[in-house]
């Protein structure tokens, strides 16, 4: 199935299996080419050459701390990965966590990991930028 014939897909068919198979395939595409892309990561950190220039050292301690941010917000987006795909199968995944209500196919197909409909994460977000302006 295509993004159009799912986007073409009745109200009333919203999460049926065609739908969860659609959502598992695509997930398990993106969790692949992640795992991929950290493990080139890990590798390229292992192999890191050993300065004895102080420049050297410095810039590549600079480099090995910008590789291991990289790694850590991409193994949180593999931890979302795995939950979205944990939620597909207790027949959770597409509902929002506060409200029950559809997530939504399009907002589905922009960010497969999304656990919030449209409404409730602009409400998280305005609490979140009111909570940091009273700071």
């Amino acid at each position: 199935m295509t993004e159009e014939e799912l986007l073409r897909q009745a109200p009333a068919a919203y999460m049926n299996e065609v739908q969860q198979q659609f959502f598992r395939t695509l997930l398990l595409g993106q969790r692949s080419d992640l795992q991929a892309r950290i493990d080139v990561e890990f590798q390229a950190l292992r192999e890191q050459e050993v300065h004895s220039d102080p420049a050297d050292i410095g810039s590549a301690e600079e480099e090995r701390q910008w590789r291991l941010r990289s790694l850590e917000r991409e193994k949180k987006l593999l931890d979302k990965i795995d939950q979205a795909l944990e939620r597909l199968a207790r027949g959770e995944y597409g509902w929002c966590q506060e409200t029950g209500e559809p997530i939504g196919l399009r907002r589905l197909l922009l960010r497969p990991t999304a656990t919030l409909c449209i409404e409730a994460k602009e409400r998280q977000e305005q609490k979140e930028r009111h909570l940091r302006e009273e700071r």
